[in-house]
């Protein structure tokens, strides 16, 4: 049995023209095998509308400042939201 607690702060600062810079990592606490991952990061978005379809991109390189256990320690979290009207 795993007691996990995550915490997830947000933000994101609009640079204009529908690109942005965000940061939304995730920090995970295994509370019953002492394991723990805190990352920060900072990312790039683009807005983008192409006909009815609106595209939300991003990437966001993650690095664990503090961790311990089997968590790795450099990720890339990227992805992809679409919207269709």
């Amino acid at each position: 049995m795993t007691s996990l607690f995550a915490f997830q702060s947000f933000s994101m600062w609009q640079l204009g023209k529908g690109t942005y810079l965000r940061s939304a990592s995730i920090w995970a606490f295994d509370l019953k095998n002492h394991m723990f991952h805190v990352p920060f990061s900072i990312g790039i978005g683009k807005i983008v509308k192409v006909n009815n379809t609106v595209f939300n991109l991003f990437v966001e390189p993650q690095y664990s400042f503090i961790h311990q256990g089997i968590q790795p320690q450099v990720q890339l979290f990227a992805g992809i939201n679409l919207q269709f009207n």
